[in-house]
């Protein structure tokens, strides 16, 4: 995607052997990179949140395992780079899948080689995930078109999403958003209604920022909107992204995607999940039972960041002192609730026998190491 007209990635190595990223905690306000030199830095870039989103999770992940390879390739360190990093996030299985991956490729190798490797690696991981995300863009596009289609081809198609999926969330196009893209430069007229997706309000800094940056027509509200303007036949579908989903198409996403889907679920209007396949957990069934929900400092709901009229960056308190604050990061959406997942291979059913149908090879994979 394109910053001030310039095609940028979320993440990209440098010529002297680090890692650049961008700081998502500085937007919407400031458009700042930081350089990864260790992988203590990218350790503490995904625990801080400097980087987020499942798909970008992994990629800097991947580089993390890199940079620990540059510095000392031993079995060891190796060893000890995957148990350092995969502390840092709970939910986002796209790490562990991550991981493993770079654990695949460079423990048959001699240490003399796994430097090299790893960077080769990381770099066709941040690839791939580009190549896979437009293509759950082209297979959403159907879907919009569609649903543009339904309504007569007239007004405006109103799309309503949660947190961020988009680019910022990848390392390019994202999950959720691409297809709201691709319907953008296909001439559909589209507009999105943005929850602002409290406690760290990806939504409202994010994603309103990205759909700034690309020309796309939105209106940012609080999130407990949402039910009241499917009331109100003010949208047309909801697409959102996701952290983990179960191989029975159970979701877990950004806290508050429950409630959306049930307020769609109540008012007739289809609610759509965009993923990459290495955010499916082919070992898990039940999302509420089996997804661990990350539980997150308290000082993420009491202090708000902003910007002043005299332009300065401040943080405020808006809970009163001496009042706990409680932090869930994540929710589940039960299978049953969702109209559909948007892979890279294809739209289908949020079933087991769904998903199965589009990953043959994955499950079977999955089945074969029980």
């Amino acid at each position: 995607m394109k910053v001030n007209g310039t095609p940028t990635r979320t993440i990209w190595p440098n010529a002297d052997g680090s890692v650049e990223i961008i700081d998502q905690t500085r937007l919407p306000h400031a458009f700042v990179t930081t350089t990864l030199r260790s992988m203590e830095d990218a350790a503490v870039a995904i625990k801080d949140m400097l980087v987020r989103g499942a798909p970008l999770i992994g990629a800097t992940a991947a580089y993390g395992m890199a940079l620990a390879m540059r510095d000392d390739a031993s079995d060891a360190a190796l060893q000890a780079a995957h148990d350092r990093l995969y502390a840092t996030r709970p939910t986002a299985v796209n790490l562990r899948w991550a991981l493993a991956d770079m654990l695949r490729t460079l423990r048959p190798l001699p240490a003399a080689e796994r430097a090299a490797a790893a960077w080769a690696r990381a770099a066709a991981i941040c690839d791939d995930d580009v190549a896979i995300n437009e293509a759950i863009g082209d297979h959403g596009l159907g879907l919009f078109r569609a649903a543009w289609e339904k309504k007569g081809a007239t007004g405006r198609l109103n799309v309503l999403t949660h947190c961020n999926a988009g680019w910022l969330a990848t390392v390019d196009w994202g999950t959720a958003l691409a297809p709201i893209y691709k319907a953008h430069d296909a001439g559909i007229p589209v507009h999105v209604w943005v929850d602002e997706t409290r406690p760290r309000s990806q939504g409202a800094s994010l994603t309103a920022w990205e759909l700034n940056q690309h020309g796309v027509p939105h209106t940012v509200i609080v999130d407990n909107v949402g039910g009241h303007l499917m009331q109100h036949g003010m949208v047309d579908l909801c697409i959102v992204g996701t952290d983990r989903t179960t191989a029975t198409g159970d979701v877990c996403n950004k806290i508050g995607t429950y409630l959306k889907a049930l307020a769609a679920h109540d008012n007739g209007v289809p609610f759509y999940v965009a993923l990459p396949s290495p955010t499916v957990d082919w070992s898990i069934s039940d999302g509420l039972k089996e997804i661990p929900i990350e539980e997150r400092a308290g000082e993420e709901v009491s202090v708000v960041t902003g910007r002043t009229a005299a332009g300065d960056i401040v943080a405020v308190t808006v809970t009163p002192e001496g009042s706990p604050c409680g932090n869930w990061g994540f929710d589940v959406t039960p299978a049953r609730y969702v109209t559909a997942l948007v892979t890279e291979r294809g739209v289908c059913p949020a079933t087991r026998e769904g998903l199965a149908g589009l990953f043959p090879d994955l499950a079977a994979a999955a089945a074969a190491a029980e």
